[in-house]
């Protein structure tokens, strides 16, 4: 039904292209011919040729005259008639009635289609979140991996320690030979203050020393002088008296 709607539809484009006819001309005429049940724009319309008959029927019958065969005569017409124009009827009928079946299950199928479309839209939600949940889990799997790997590539918990252990002992060691080495700095230190304050006074010792030698070496040259100006002094004094 829905290809014959189609194909119509085309062919009334093609009209509407080819001839002087507009859509809406078309449709106007498409409808009295389905009220006057022509198909074609030639010969008499079924309503009103079914209308001649029933008022050649009636006319006939309000005669007073003995016309009794003309009667049925007309009467079976009328009757052949309305067969007749009921036959397109019912196969208008039939076709309305399918044509709303096929609208019925047009309106199912798109609302179907539409929950469908909804839950298409539902479903890609949910995929993309399952794609980020995954994008995460795969990072995080990924971290795993490369510490795993760094792990892996250390030395076991066994060598770990044991070398943890030797290294303190080198410590304890190292602490020892520090402690020693400060001690002994201590004892240097105090030893070399000793040293610095026996060397102070022996260089004031030496100074006070070196001092009492100048002191005597100053006095020894003074008396020589004292002695020869004594001289000098008593041979002035003999010039004089003589």
């Amino acid at each position: 039904m829905l290809t014959k709607g189609r194909r119509v539809a085309g062919r009334g484009e093609d009209m509407s292209a080819h001839y002087a006819f507009g859509p809406h001309e078309d449709d106007a005429i498409i409808k009295h011919r389905l009220l006057t049940r022509t198909t074609t724009t030639r010969g008499e319309p079924p309503l009103k040729k079914l209308q001649k008959k029933f008022m050649s029927f009636a006319t006939e019958v309000e005669k007073d005259a003995d016309n009794t065969s003309d009667c049925e005569r007309l009467y079976k017409a009328f009757l052949q008639e309305i067969n007749t124009f009921e036959l397109p009827l019912l196969k208008s009928k039939a076709v309305v009635d399918a044509n709303l079946r096929e609208k019925e299950s047009f309106n199912e199928l798109q609302v179907e289609i539409q929950r469908q479309i909804l839950q298409a839209q539902t479903d890609i939600e949910d995929l993309k979140k399952q794609l980020e949940q995954s994008k995460i889990e795969r990072q995080h799997k990924e971290e795993c991996e490369a510490i795993r790997k760094l792990i892996s590539s250390q030395p076991p918990r066994s060598e770990t320690e044991k070398l943890i252990a030797n290294l303190e002992k080198e410590i304890a060691n190292l602490e020892a030979e520090s402690a020693a080495c400060t001690r002994t700095l201590e004892l240097r230190k105090k030893q070399f203050a000793l040293l610095l304050h026996v060397v102070e006074e022996l260089q004031i010792s030496i100074e006070d020393e070196q001092r009492n030698i100048a002191d005597e070496l100053r006095a020894a040259t003074e008396e020589p002088k004292l002695s020869i100006e004594e001289g000098s002094g008593g041979a002035s004094d003999a010039m004089a008296v003589d």
